[in-house]
């Protein structure tokens, strides 16, 4: 998918996202439906970092309809936090 920006006489510059290679020449503005001709842009070839471009993509996807769990997930036994050895200098504490 490409980022295609037009411009509206009345409303000023608006973008329209369609596949590679198929953005029509006008395009109807979102405000007026007016014929908006498209404007010749320089391409947005910069990209973010891998994890910040699957969170945007995640909160896109689940933007209209979320995800319901009844719980959160568990983390593999390899990823866990291993427990801390136990301290002898607590032995010596009363037991109530």
């Amino acid at each position: 998918m490409a980022l295609y920006r037009y411009r509206c006489n009345a409303h000023g510059a608006f973008d329209l996202t369609t596949p590679i290679g198929t953005a029509p020449a006008t395009a109807p503005c979102p405000g007026c439906a007016t014929a908006s001709a498209r404007q010749y842009t320089a391409p947005m070839l910069g990209r973010g970092a891998d994890t910040a471009m699957s969170l945007i993509d995640r909160t896109r996807a689940t933007a209209d309809a979320p995800a319901v769990v009844s719980a959160p997930p568990r983390r593999p036994a390899s990823q866990r936090t291993p427990l801390a050895p136990p301290n002898p200098a607590l032995r010596r504490l009363p037991r109530p």
